[in-house]
């Protein structure tokens, strides 16, 4: 057996260099937590910049182990499969519907679509958004959408079967959304529960209600609300009343301007009630400093389950607002929108003005990702690995920034501890 030595300097986390090291990094966090709007601005487009430079070393690596029978590109005798150029055109362009072609108009279908996405997601980013900011891990924003869409449907569809006509046409939509409000908090409320009162993790119990959501909704409607004239699992189609109007654009589209304008109703709602209402102060201190949040005579546990309630509320209407705009119907394997609001909320840095930008940029690369499949001959996968390095180097400064701020919150005589002014994630 051999003798290593005695430990050296740094490698016992209690050494003097170990901390000082620690101090280092925790101040650089903090300058980082209060860097001003437009050093973020500076920041972010700097990392998407970054992202692009590594993204078209990756395609251009991939192009040359490729194999095809018509090359993108030709350089001699190298030849690259997939053009990299061409491939972050269609990402970013192809989404809005080729801008600088000739006869381009705003209302194309492929500029719908990337709105679509976008309405959905700020609704699911607002959800995570207020939730991180009382210093809660929401996670379980999928499942709130799914039963908030559920209830979204069949609220909808009983009251198709007892009125129409104008009192329907006023009265369905304002219902379906209430009905996915009703069904989200409620469903959000059970993990703020157990973390008020039970000191259960939420972040387990968010994950694992995600699951049960999935499976409840998938008996509910194959065994007791199918549309008995179809084979999928999804319920009877909702009545015209109970749809979103496709304003201006084309009804094939799935998109109403209608549902983006209350999505922004709700960022606006959501902003106010965090920065100018008692309750936004109390959720903002808790999520800074629960200690001193308790001892100013903040409920701490209704506070937890009020704020989750929220949450899920939001991530419900999400759910009303997918179901009574893009599908027309509920039906089971709804898309992964409450794990992409978690990115949409980082992206933001937690604030709901933020979370809009945030949308329309996840909006851009989810829509895009869809016309580079159709365009190209790239892999699916490696359009996905571009989708990801892009929402990785544009979310990693805000992240840590989110860390810098709640760091800086915590040192004594912060003005932040002492004011919690504009929460722990402006």
């Amino acid at each position: 057996m051999s003798d290593s030595g005695p430990p050296r300097n740094g490698d016992d986390p209690s050494t003097p260099d170990s901390d000082d090291r620690w101090s280092q990094y925790r101040q650089r966090l903090i300058r980082l937590g209060k860097t001003s709007v437009g050093e973020r601005i500076l920041i972010a487009v700097s990392a998407l910049l970054l992202s692009l430079v590594v993204g078209t070393v990756i395609v251009t690596a991939a192009g040359l182990m490729a194999t095809c029978r018509s090359p993108a590109l030709t350089f001699g005798s190298t030849t690259l499969c997939y053009d990299p150029f061409y491939v972050f055109n269609r990402l970013f362009l192809g989404a809005l519907g080729d801008p600088f072609a000739g006869g381009w108009s705003p209302l194309n279908a492929q500029f719908a679509a990337t709105l679509r996405e976008t309405t959905i997601l700020v609704f699911t980013g607002l959800s995570v958004a207020l939730a991180f900011r009382a210093g809660i891990f929401n996670i379980g924003t999928q499942g709130q959408l799914i039963i908030g869409a559920l209830a979204a449907a069949l609220t909808v569809l009983w009251a198709g079967s007892l009125v129409s006509g104008t009192i329907a046409l006023v009265l369905f939509i304002p219902l379906g959304l209430l009905a996915g409000a009703i069904g989200g908090g409620l469903y959000g409320a059970i993990p703020g529960a157990l973390k008020a009162y039970a000191d259960a993790n939420e972040v387990i119990t968010t994950i694992m209600l995600n699951f049960v959501a999935v499976r409840v909704t998938l008996y509910l409607v194959r065994n007791h609300f199918a549309d008995p004239t179809s084979q999928a699992t999804q319920t009877r189609t909702l009545p015209v009343e109970g749809q979103f109007p496709s304003i201006l654009f084309d009804p094939r589209t799935d998109f109403s301007l209608l549902a983006l304008l209350i999505a922004l109703v709700f960022v606006g709602g959501v902003y106010y009630l965090l920065e100018h209402t008692a309750f936004g102060y109390d959720l903002r201190t808790a999520g800074i400093q629960p200690a001193a949040a308790e001892y100013g005579g903040v409920d701490s546990a209704r506070t937890i389950l009020k704020s989750l309630t929220l949450s899920g509320a939001l991530g419900g209407i999400g759910g009303a607002v997918f179901v009574m705009m893009t599908l027309g119907k509920f039906q089971t394997g709804i898309p992964s929108y409450g794990f992409d609001g978690i990115t949409v909320s980082i992206l933001a840095g937690n604030n709901p003005i933020g979370a809009v930008f945030a949308a329309l940029l996840f909006g851009v690369l989810k829509s895009g990702s869809n016309v580079v499949a159709f365009a190209t001959n790239v892999p699916p996968q490696l359009v996905g690995v571009l989708r990801g390095l892009i929402i990785l180097f544009v979310a990693m400064p805000e992240f840590f920034r989110i860390i810098g701020r709640r760091l800086a919150a915590r040192e004594p005589d912060s003005p932040a501890a002492a004011t919690a002014g504009g929460g722990a994630d402006d």
